[in-house]
């Protein structure tokens, strides 16, 4: 199974709130995203996307992700896509860096590898613990009523986790107006809720300590990205007892131990198209286990195709380590992919429990089929066969049951480890076979 075809699509993602505001006077309107589609020479088609945060919430910005790709592309063609760290290798030989552009090729290269292999990526991923995976909004900066306002909102849409944006610079009110802030949406707090309250960077160590000083003793909440630079957030780690949690300076492997063996934090907001893809984002993964530290599953922002990755992803993580992931759906005005996948009693679960009852239903209604039809063969069998060769009728039936056990499990078997075919084709090749079947039959017969 080879990649034979990369092709690169743009769109823009209208933010569904109007203007998205983080600290430092960042607005976004509506976000720049790019899809990759691979194509290999099984006739299967993977795709990805990567949408960053506007160009200024950390190095990366649309255009880049496309020119990287051209830099990437021919490294990719010809490679088998189920082999992921061998064609993440390939990326990064052409390629230093520039995680959001290896994003899109390498989550299209895991929709490949799932589609290829005929398992979820969950499971390619470790296996989906079964829990329902709580599911953290995003609050971007506003007046403190507007911010509770809008926590309430999403508390009432089955939202357990809550990322509220910081920030304020002095004209704007500075730590006064983020300590309202904070006071204002943790007012009503429901038990099981989670606050994450973000300052992307955008606090001093002065700034951060002076909010903090402002707020009553008891509230529960972790504070993410405080600082810029590592230096700023040692600094203000040493003097702060709140739990921390960083996200724009961890990009990569490096990055998330020189976090651990320095105790900067005590948690990681794993972002897919920060970190490059599933594949460094499963090492990430593994790394934070391995730590003891807590994980928010999330991606900048983006459509139903990235939010299919991380929820992909987050299904992995055992649930006491697990504080939420980000819905992009939710952000984003246009639909782009589909997966089922709702909110339902706090969280979301992939593969939801099944409707047991309908496929009751269902298999009885498909068992009384098969046995109408198997009467029905039999029958026809019987009017075929001349007088002298009815006695062969067991014949008959015994060499058609062991030939089509050979076609239905050892023939796709092998078919299907050479990636020559899917199952759904292999079905849908032999359900042909069998109403042409049945059709030359009927026209005999007549």
């Amino acid at each position: 199974m080879k990649i034979t075809s990369l092709d690169v699509f743009q769109l823009d993602l209208p933010y569904a709130g109007g203007t998205y505001r983080l600290s430092h006077g960042r607005d976004y309107d509506s976000f720049d995203a790019t899809f990759v589609r691979l194509r290999t020479d099984t006739g299967l088609e993977g795709w990805g996307e990567s949408t960053p945060f506007g160009a200024t919430y950390i190095a990366a910005h649309a255009r880049g992700v496309r020119t990287g790709i051209e830099e990437m592309a021919t490294g990719v063609l010809g490679r088998d896509p189920r082999l992921t760290d061998r064609v993440w290798d390939a990326m990064g030989q052409r390629l230093a860096g520039h995680n959001h552009a290896k994003a899109a090729i390498d989550l299209a290269v895991w929709d490949l590898a799932g589609k290829a292999l005929g398992l979820p990526v969950h499971a390619l991923l470790g296996g989906a613990t079964g829990q329902r995976m709580p599911v953290i909004s995003s609050i971007h900066a506003g007046s403190p009523e507007d911010m509770r306002a809008r926590v309430a909102d999403h508390r009432a849409r089955g939202y357990r986790g809550h990322s509220i944006k910081i920030g304020a610079s002095d004209a704007e009110g500075g730590p006064a107006l983020d300590a309202d802030r904070i006071r204002a949406v943790l007012d009503g707090r429901q038990t099981g809720e989670f606050f994450l309250v973000d300052a992307n960077g955008g606090l001093s160590p002065e700034h951060a300590l002076r909010l903090l000083n402002l707020l009553p003793a008891g509230l529960d909440f972790v504070l993410e990205a405080p600082c810029a630079s590592w230096l700023e957030t040692l600094s203000l780690r040493q003097r702060c007892s709140v739990p921390i949690m960083l996200d724009e300076l961890v990009l990569e492997d490096s990055d998330l131990v020189h976090m651990i063996s320095t105790d900067a934090a005590d948690g990681l907001g794993l972002k897919i198209t920060k970190a490059g893809g599933l594949t460094p984002s499963r090492r990430q993964r593994d790394i934070c286990r391995a730590a003891g530290l807590v994980m928010s599953v999330q991606d900048t922002v983006g459509s139903t195709l990235s939010f299919a990755a991380l929820a992909h992803l987050g299904s992995t993580v055992p649930p006491h380590l697990l504080r939420c992931i980000l819905d992009v759906r939710d952000m984003v005005t246009l639909p782009v992919g589909a997966i089922d996948a709702p909110i339902r009693d706090g969280g979301i679960l992939l593969g939801d429990a099944p409707d047991v009852p309908s496929l009751t239903v269902l298999f009885f209604v498909f068992y009384a089929l098969a046995a109408t039809q198997d009467i029905a063969v039999d029958g026809l069998a019987l009017t075929i066969l001349s007088p002298p060769n009815r006695e062969l009728g067991a014949t008959c039936n015994a060499v058609g049951q062991t030939l089509g056990t050979f076609l239905a499990y050892v023939l796709f078997i092998l078919l299907h480890s050479k990636g020559l075919i899917t199952l759904g084709r292999f079905l849908s090749l032999w359900g042909g076979a069998f109403l042409a079947s049945i059709v030359a039959v009927l026209l005999m017969c007549g």
